[in-house]
């Protein structure tokens, strides 16, 4: 298929996105940030160091028999970036164990400007480029999350076509980089709201 002068080998990307879903496997989200992963070390007095945070991932993708149950695995920067002690990379020994190699490719939630209580997720800067880069490392898919909080008068139309356009632009850059594109906007539970209000945002924000 060709989009704006570019060629996309559309067969490799339907052929990811049926193999992250086949059968009854699931997804392995060891895409953990470096502070959130120091954090959790720091509260059962692990060195919070590279090395520890490599140590641990290993631990994760060398698990026996991890491939029968995990279709795919979605990785850090810092972590698609590390080898196992004999050297190989982590993303290696993942498709060595028949599981697909993905990569979290945002860079967060931040407040957006001028909406109190509501976030736009950033990490356009630069992607194509990344993106690029993790090909280059072993990655079949990314992943980029964005959230919608609930409440009285949230979210405001502008925070979802906001969080609408970011993914839409990720997904598009993902699929030129030949990468199948995790779209996830996920609307929070936390709040006094109703599940019916809940269920009346999902909507509207899936629409979007």
């Amino acid at each position: 298929m060709e989009v704006g002068g570019l060629l996309i080998n559309t067969q490799i990307l339907v052929d990811t996105a049926r193999s992250l879903v086949a059968g009854d496997k699931g997804l392995l989200a060891m895409d953990e940030s470096n502070p959130t992963c120091n954090k959790r070390f720091a509260e059962l007095g692990i060195p919070q160091t590279v090395e520890t945070r490599r140590a641990y991932r290993e631990l994760l993708v060398t698990t026996p028999g991890l491939g029968e149950s995990i279709s795919g695995a979605i990785l850090y920067d810092e972590t698609i970036r590390q080898q196992k002690k004999d050297g190989t990379p982590f993303a290696k020994a993942l498709a060595d164990a028949g599981i697909i190699p993905g990569i979290k490719v945002d860079s967060g939630a931040k407040d957006l400007a001028a909406h109190p209580g509501e976030k736009i997720t950033e990490g356009l800067d630069g992607l194509r480029e990344r993106l690029a880069e993790y090909v280059d490392m072993g990655a079949r898919f990314a992943k980029w999350r964005a959230v919608m909080a609930v409440g009285d008068r949230i979210p405001d139309l502008a925070c979802i076509d906001a969080n609408a356009h970011a993914l839409a632009r990720y997904a598009a850059l993902c699929q030129e980089a030949g990468l199948v594109p995790i779209v996830e906007p996920e609307v929070l539970m936390d709040g006094a709201h109703t599940l019916e209000r809940c269920a009346e945002v999902t909507e509207q924000v899936l629409r979007s």
